[in-house]
This record gives structure tokens, sequence and C-alpha cells, in this order.
């Protein structure tokens, strides 16, 4: 090993210590389950217990690790939280919903409590109205991610600040209301999926550079450049559609943590490939490869946020076509930017090398994080 690259490694290792705190940082989502018969209403919350603790301070000794003894004596304030955050209506007069059972359960990012609810109606309803607000003054990123059922129709939707109130006509499923719904959801995936975004980044990064003798060097045109950048884009688009199709419709899954471990590890190889490249003239190959086990990783999100009946297939396509604009929002800021600076030190050097050293260390970590090797 050169040593220029052993320097970038080492500091590229330093950078991602520092920083993977902040880059592992696990998107805030509650899940909640509503089950309507009648006037009677069932379901279930989740929520993860760091965001129990953000919501009603539940760790007593300040050691950063909820205990089930903590979780317990704080039941009655999370219980409160959860009445005043989640409202329900039946035309226009308020609905019971009480907590009435606390239990933990493990999901693929964490723990999580979960709350079984039951509720009570006036009337069997014709307009049905949910307002949550659990965490937004605290968590502004804090989303809810609901299903809804009433008979043979269910719903979903997802609750943010500035749509913390829905309303349904039982009976009817509105069909733009979820392409809509699924559009942002998809966009919303992709750029707080850091894991995504460093992989397509470390794929695009050289797309500005040629390999040449034992280092990369500024293309002088900018075609071979951008159709560099499009083989791979449509390698990576391609590849993660399949696999997201696939998943959503239940033909084929995978592992929740195999996929996730593999997903990190796709980052460092990504990355590592920048330093001494294996693959250049056709990372595309590369991009459709890992972009099979990214789709996976996509349809898990898919997956808790469900599909509604009747609007499977038009939600999938909204949804994938939100991951699409997302990143292609990234890729038309950072292209431009790599081919303005391809020919500077700063770029090759600092960006490229430390840049991909970092990354490379980032996604190592995560991977042996997600492998349960090392804690998160």
């Amino acid at each position: 090993m050169s040593g220029v690259l052993r320097s970038l490694l080492v500091l590229g290792a330093a950078l991602a210590l520092w920083a993977a705190p902040a880059a592992a940082h696990r998107p805030s989502d509650a899940f909640l389950t509503l089950a309507l018969d009648g006037e009677r209403v069932s379901g279930q919350l989740e929520i993860a217990l760091r965001d129990v603790d953000v919501l009603v301070a539940a760790d007593a000794d300040g050691d950063r690790q909820l205990t089930w003894g903590e979780l317990r004596a704080s039941s009655p304030l999370l219980a409160a939280a959860v009445g005043t955050g989640v409202q329900l209506q039946a035309d226009g007069r308020a609905c019971t919903l009480a907590v009435r059972d606390l239990q933990v359960h493990a999901r693929s990012d964490g723990r999580y409590a979960w709350l079984e609810l039951a509720g009570q109606c006036p009337a069997a309803p014709r307009v049905l109205a949910l307002e949550y607000r659990l965490l937004f003054d605290l968590d502004p990123t804090h989303r809810g991610l609901l299903r809804l059922a009433a008979g043979a129709q269910d719903w979903t939707a997802v609750f943010g600040p500035d749509s913390a109130r829905r309303e349904w006509s039982l009976g009817t499923a509105s069909a733009g209301t979820a392409f809509r719904d699924y559009l942002v959801e998809g966009v919303r995936h992709i750029w707080i999926g850091i894991d995504h975004i460093l992989f397509l980044l470390a794929l695009l990064l050289p797309a500005v550079l040629v390999w040449r003798g034992a280092g990369w060097q500024p293309v002088t045109r900018l075609r071979p450049a951008l159709f560099d950048v499009i083989a791979t884009v449509t390698a990576f688009t391609l590849a993660h559609s399949i696999t997201l199709t696939l998943a959503a419709l239940d033909v084929l899954r995978l592992p929740g943590a195999a996929v996730e471990a593999t997903i990190a590890a796709s980052v460092t190889l990504a990355a590592v490939n920048n330093l001494r490249p294996l693959v250049w003239r056709r990372r595309w190959l590369l991009a459709f490869a890992f972009g099979l086990i990214h789709g996976f990783g996509f349809a898990s999100v898919l997956g808790e946020l469900g599909l509604p009946t009747g609007l499977r297939v038009l939600s999938l396509l909204a949804f994938n076509l939100g991951v699409e604009l997302g990143q292609l929002a990234i890729v038309l800021v950072a292209v431009p930017l790599a081919y303005l600076l391809r020919a500077s030190r700063f770029y090759r050097i600092g960006v490229l090398g430390l840049g991909s050293a970092a990354v490379a260390a980032i996604g190592a970590l995560w991977c042996l994080q997600r492998l349960g090797i090392i804690g998160g």
C-alpha cells in the first residue's frame, strides 16, 4: 500500500469516526395501525425507545439505556402524551382512544415501545379524521406512519409538522392523495437515506476523471463524463426498481439485517474502488449489481408504509418515482460541481481521495454495527 493511500485511509477513518454519529442518525418514525369496526376502534402504536425518552424523559438515570423498569415507570406520562398527540374524530365528534397495554418489540433499526390502543366513537362514522402531533414540537423530522382499516377498505397516511391532520370519507380511497403521499415519501427516503446517497456519490465522483497510469486525470471533454453519469445512474435506477417492485409485491424478499449490512458494505467497496480502482471503465456494472440490494432496502421502507388496497401498483409507482426524483436532484447538484472542480488538487486529493477514504470507513463502521459486531 502506498504512503499516500495509507495516509488517506488513516485521515478518512479519523474523519469517519468524527462524522459517524451524525451520519448514522436513524429517522424518527412511529408506526400507527388502527382498525374501525362500527363505532369501535382498536390498534397499536410503535414508537422507538429513543423517541420515548425525548417525549417523556423516561431515562431516569441518564445512562442513555432505557430499561424496561424505566419504561414502565414512565407509562402514565407516555399514555397521556399519546392521548394528547393522537386524537380521533367521527363526523366532527371526538372518539376516545386509550392505551391498554405496553410491551417492547424489536424492529430492524432498534427497540420500540409497543402500545395497544382501544377506543370508541359516538357512532359509526361516515367521515373519520385523525390529528397526529406526537414529537413535532421536539423533533420536526419525526413522522407518523398510519395504516387504517375500515371494513374492506384500508388507507395509509404520513403525518408531519405540515400535515398533522387527515380526513377520510369511509368507503372511498383517493388515488390522487395516495400518489402524492407515496411520491413525497420516495423523495424523503432517498434524501434521509445517507447510505444510499454515499453509495451513489462514490460512484459519481470519478465520472469527471479518467484513470491513466497510476492516477486519476481530469476528462478533457464533457461528453464522456455525461455518458458515464447517465450509464451509472440508469443502471442503479433500473436495478433498484426491479428489486423494489419484486419485494413490494411479495414476489421476492431477503432478510432485512442481511440487506442493510450488504448496503453498508457496498458503500465501502464503491469508495475503496475510487482509491485503488479495480472497476473504472464500467462502473455501471457495479451500480447495477449493488443497486439490486439497495432496492430491497427501499422496499423495507415501503413495507413499513404499507400499500393501500386497490392502489398498490399506483402507490408503488409513485414511491419509486419519488426515489428517482430525489436521486436526480442529487445528481444535478453534484455532477456540475464535480466537473467544474475536476482539474484541481482539492478535488482529486481532498474530495475524491480523502472523501472516499472517509466514506469507506463510515460504510465499514455501519456494516459492523448492522452485523451486531459492535454497538450502534
